[in-house]
C-alpha cells in the first residue's frame, strides 16, 4: 500500500488491524499449499517451508531377503514339476514296449568282412527283448573286441529300439602255422582263423607255439615285420618270393624260397637281409650249375656263403589235416608250404618181422657173411664216409667250390666188392634166420663202435 506524502504515519499503517493479518496469513498459506503441490519444480527454493513427512508401514524381512524367497520358491516349484515329470518319462520309457529290441532286425552291423554275422549274435543276442535303455554298452563293446578278428569295436543305441555295431576288423600280414593248424596273423601277433572267401598272398610263419601267449609272439612278428620291409624298401616286392619264414631262432632268420627250379632255404641272420637276399639272386643261377642239387645257402656271415650246410634236426612239424590243406589252399597258401618236411631222424623205421634178444645174439658172430668173410681174409675196412661243407668265399671262382662227396656204401668198397666171397649169395641155412635190414644195420653199428 502507497505511503501518504504527510510526514507523519498513522497508527493504523504501523499496526494494522487483526482482520487484515488474517487475510494475508490466509493467503500465505494458500501460496505455500499450491508450492507443495507443484511437483515438476527442479529445484526448491530455499525460502519455502519444508514439506510434512508422513510416516509409512515398514515390513520385519528387508526388501532384498524377500526377492530371494521369492525367486527360491519359484525354483523350488520349477525343480519339483521337472522331477515328477522325469519320473513319469522314466516309468514310461522302462515298460513301453515301443523301447524294447523286438529282433535282430533292430541290430544294425556295419564293418563285417571276415566275421560272421553269427559271431556277432552270440554277443549281442541277449539283448534281443531287452529294452534299449538297459543294455550295457561298454560290456557289449568289450565281448565284441574279444572277437579274434576284431581289433576294436563300438555300440550306440537309437531311439526308439535300434541298436547299431561299428566293427573295425584287423589286417593280416602272414600264415602262421601252429602244428596241425595254419591261421592268419597280423602286425601284432593275434591269430584269427582261415576265411572260407578271401585269399592272401602271405608267406607261412613257422616257429610258433599254439599255447604260447602273446607276449612271447610279438618279438617274433617284430623281426618278420622288419624282414618283409627291408626285402620290399627297393620296389623288387622280394618278400612275395618266400613260401616260408622260419622264426625259431631270431639271431638266424631262415626264409624258403620258392623258385621254379627248386626251393631253397635261405639263412638271413638277424639283419641286413636286402643285401644277403640280392647275394642269393644274384649267384642261384651259378651255385645251381657247380652243384647237383641246390638245397640251402647260409648267407648269416659277411665274408662267406655255405652251400649246402649241415641242417640240424629242428622241431618237428606235425602233418596237416586233408581239411586244413584244402582250407590253407583255398586261402593262398603256396603249395611249398604245404608239404610237411621229414628230416632223416624222423623217417619211419620199418618194423622187423622176428626179435632177438641180447643173449641170443652173438656179436661175434653178428657180422653179415660178406663183411666176416672180409675181415678173415685181411681186406682193409670200408673207410666211414664224411660230408663235408661247400664253403664259397666271397669274390671266389666256380673252381673254389668243391660240391659235398657222396656217402659210400660199405658194398661200393673196392676191397669188398672184388673179394671173391662178396660175389657169392649168403648161405640159405645158416642156422639162425636172416634178420631184418634194421636189425643188420643196427648190428653193424654196434660191431663198429666196439
Amino acid at each position: 500500500m502507497a505511503r501518504k506524502a504527510s510526514p507523519t504515519i498513522l497508527q493504523e499503517e504501523l499496526y494494522p488491524s487483526s482482520a487484515e493479518s488474517m487475510r494475508e496469513e490466509q493467503s500465505r498459506a494458500e501460496l505455500d499449499d499450491a508450492r507443495l503441490v507443484d511437483l515438476d519444480v527442479d529445484e526448491e527454493s530455499p525460502f519455502l517451508r519444508a514439506q510434512k513427512r508422513v510416516s509409512a508401514r515398514r515390513s520385519s524381512i528387508p526388501k532384498k531377503a524377500a526377492n530371494r524367497l521369492l525367486w527360491a520358491g519359484v525354483a523350488v516349484v520349477v525343480l519339483g514339476a521337472g522331477a515328477l515329470l522325469a519320473a513319469g518319462l522314466y516309468e514310461y520309457g522302462e515298460h513301453s514296449w515301443r523301447f524294447r529290441i523286438e529282433s535282430s532286425d533292430n541290430i544294425e552291423v556295419s564293418g563285417m568282412q571276415n566275421v560272421s554275422k553269427a559271431q556277432i549274435m552270440e554277443v549281442m543276442g541277449g539283448d534281443i527283448g531287452r529294452n534299449i535303455f538297459f543294455v550295457p554298452l561298454s560290456l557289449q563293446k568289450t565281448q565284441l573286441e574279444q572277437i579274434p578278428w576284431v581289433e576294436s569295436a563300438s555300440v550306440m543305441r537309437f531311439v526308439p529300439n535300434r541298436l547299431r555295431v561299428e566293427i573295425h576288423e584287423r589286417t593280416p600280414v602272414a600264415f602262421a602255422r601252429l602244428g596241425p593248424r595254419i591261421e592268419l596273423i597280423d602286425a601284432g601277433g593275434t591269430l584269427m582263423e582261415l576265411p572260407p572267401k578271401h585269399k592272401y598272398s602271405f608267406p607261412v610263419i613257422l616257429g610258433m607255439n599254439p599255447g604260447e601267449p602273446l607276449s612271447t609272439r610279438a618279438p617274433r612278428m617284430k623281426a618278420y615285420n622288419e624282414l618283409v620291409e627291408d626285402l620290399d624298401s627297393s620296389g623288387a616286392r622280394y618278400s612275395q618270393d618266400l613260401s616260408e619264414v622260419d622264426l625259431s631262432d631270431l639271431d638266424d632268420i631262415k626264409v624258403r624260397v620258392n623258385d621254379p627250379a627248386g626251393d631253397v632255404v635261405v639263412h638271413l641272420g638277424s639283419s641286413d637281409y636286402l643285401r644277403r637276399y640280392k647275394i642269393y639272386v644274384s649267384h642261384v643261377q651259378e651255385w645251381r650249375q657247380q652243384f647237383q642239387k641246390l638245397e640251402s645257402v647260409n648267407l648269416r656271415y659277411d665274408n662267406q656263403v655255405i652251400v649246402n650246410p649241415e641242417m640240424e634236426a629242428g622241431a618237428k612239424q606235425s602233418a596237416l589235416a586233408p581239411t586244413m590243406v584244402k582250407a590253407a589252399a583255398a586261402a593262398g597258401v603256396k603249395p611249398a608250404a604245404l608239404i610237411t618236411k621229414v628230416g632223416p631222424h624222423d623217417r619211419a623205421v620199418p618194423k622187423p618181422v622176428f626179435e632177438l634178444t641180447e643173449k641170443k645174439i652173438d656179436p661175434k658172430a653178428a657180422k653179415t657173411p660178406l663183411l666176416a668173410k672180409a675181415a678173415r681174409s685181411g681186406a682193409p675196412p670200408a673207410p666211414k664216409a664224411k660230408v663235408r661243407k661247400a664253403v664259397v668265399k666271397a669274390g671266389a671262382t666256380k673252381k673254389a667250390v668243391k660240391p659235398a662227396h657222396p656217402v659210400a656204401k660199405a658194398e661200393n668198397h673196392p676191397a669188398v666188392a672184388n673179394h671173391p666171397a662178396a660175389k657169392k649169395p649168403a648161405p640159405v641155412n645158416s642156422g639162425i634166420p636172416k634178420p631184418s635190414p634194421a636189425i643188420a644195420k643196427q648190428q653193424t653199428k654196434t660191431e663198429a663202435s666196439n
